[in-house]
């Protein structure tokens, strides 16, 4: 399973993909990291369209092999996500604006995804969602649908 966590910079989506990964003992990527071993600091939108080509690459690999894996980045654009290819998309919609004006034009809001947030939540508020499930009985997927339930309430 490919679980993507999007969203502007600043709005906690490193954070929450963290502490997913905790949970889930999954693979991680975080588009920051990628972009530094990549050496591409460029954000141009054909550069955007190779990082969003890059972090499929990866997850598919892992999914490939049967394991669930998270990817945050940004993925600002339909195209990016198309290209991407999610299967469970996680939407941090906790800011406005971000710190990069150049994102902030090229930003649109995703048409579909998986689980809303419209608030900051603490690592407290997080576990409290999940109170009473193991990701080791239910799976991947049932885990995040019983998530999104959660932090819908």
């Amino acid at each position: 399973m490919k679980i993507l966590i999007m969203g502007l910079p600043g709005s906690g989506k490193t954070w929450l993909a963290q502490e997913l990964q905790d949970i889930l003992k999954c693979a991680w990527f975080n588009a920051d990291e990628l972009r530094r071993m990549s050496n591409d600091w460029d954000f141009s939108e054909t550069a955007r369209l190779r990082q969003a080509a890059r972090m499929k690459n990866l997850a598919d690999f892992e999914k490939g092999e049967g394991r669930a894996v998270i990817c945050d980045f940004v993925c600002p654009t339909d195209m990016t996500r198309h290209i991407f290819d999610a299967d469970f998309t996680i939407w941090m919609d906790t800011i406005q604006e971000g710190r990069f004006e150049n994102t902030n034009k090229i930003f649109k809001q995703p048409k579909q995804y998986d689980i809303r947030i419209t608030k900051w939540i603490t690592l407290n508020q997080l576990l409290k969602c999940l109170e009473g499930t193991s990701h080791g009985m239910m799976g991947t997927e049932l885990y995040l649908s019983n998530l999104s339930t959660e932090l819908s309430k």
